[in-house]
């Protein structure tokens, strides 16, 4: 998909880890979707996203699976290298998926360097607070950008209970601002905050230096991300804090019911679409 000359994309550089910071200084909203695949990819950059992450939700959103914890980083090093090879702009941000980086710093260095290496990601992305300091740590000393994430956080669920709001109360609201201190002083770049109420989102987001990203968490962050497939109306059910952009999931069964009419009418192929001729 090529630009035109004068087209406004045409004199757009790639966003980088810099630019986070840039946003929230100069008060730009950020905006993040999830990728999976290079089609999509490729559109959504084209359009103009700034992050393009190639999240874990790959598990239940494209592998069948009920949530995001069998999903392997083998699967996540494919989908990242298919991301990353369609964008142009677009900082391409990737998920350690569940038992990748847990156990040890080293463990999450190892992980990540795969992501970057054979996957093409520019930076990864974590989930847990104060917790994993010293994770964070070794990756931003050792070159690789981290984007941390808080609150519902989905492979806790079982610890959590399900999907539940997450920093409800003065003391969870305390210790969500705790861990986000402690990830930005492990030099993280930005921290997605996930199911968090909007005035506790609000204060997180006044106390960082580094900017936060949303999903369910208001309109206070400095900017926003959405799975996809929820923004595009692709999925039957979606949280109740999404909104749906448009209605791709029915425009695409409409296109192959006329598909199959035109197949079985005979009137696909016609002289047009065939090169018997």
């Amino acid at each position: 998909m090529t630009q035109p000359a004068n087209s406004p994309q045409s004199n757009r550089k790639r966003f980088r880890v810099q630019d986070f910071a840039r946003a929230k200084e100069e008060g730009r909203k950020l905006t993040m979707l999830t990728a999976y695949d290079g089609v999509t990819a490729r559109i959504f950059d084209h359009a103009g996203m700034d992050v393009l992450l190639v999240g874990d939700s790959i598990g239940n959103n494209m592998l069948g699976h009920e949530n995001t914890i069998p999903v392997t980083l083998d699967e996540m090093v494919v989908a990242t290298r298919s991301v990353s090879r369609a964008t142009t702009y677009a900082m391409v941000v990737a998920d350690l998926p569940f038992g990748s980086y847990e156990a040890s710093p080293r463990d999450a260095f190892v992980s990540a360097a795969r992501l970057l290496k054979e996957g093409g990601a520019h930076a990864v992305k974590l989930e847990g607070g104060a917790r994993i300091h010293d994770h964070v740590r070794l990756l931003t000393e050792s070159g690789i950008p981290v984007v941390g994430h808080l609150g519902l956080t989905p492979q806790s669920e079982n610890m959590l209970g399900g999907m539940r709001v997450q920093g409800r109360g003065d003391a969870a609201a305390e210790r969500l601002c705790q861990d986000a201190l402690s990830l930005q002083d492990a030099g993280a770049s930005a921290i997605v905050l996930e199911a968090v109420p909007t005035p506790v989102a609000a204060r997180v987001t006044e106390i960082l230096a580094i900017p936060t990203i949303g999903i369910g968490a208001g309109s206070q962050c400095d900017g926003q991300v959405l799975v996809w497939t929820d923004m595009a109306g692709m999925n039957d059910w979606s949280p109740s804090f999404v909104r749906t952009f448009g209605e791709v999931g029915k425009a695409l069964e409409d296109a192959t019911r006329a598909y199959i009419a035109a197949v079985r009418d005979v009137s696909f192929p016609d002289e047009d679409h065939s090169f018997a001729r």
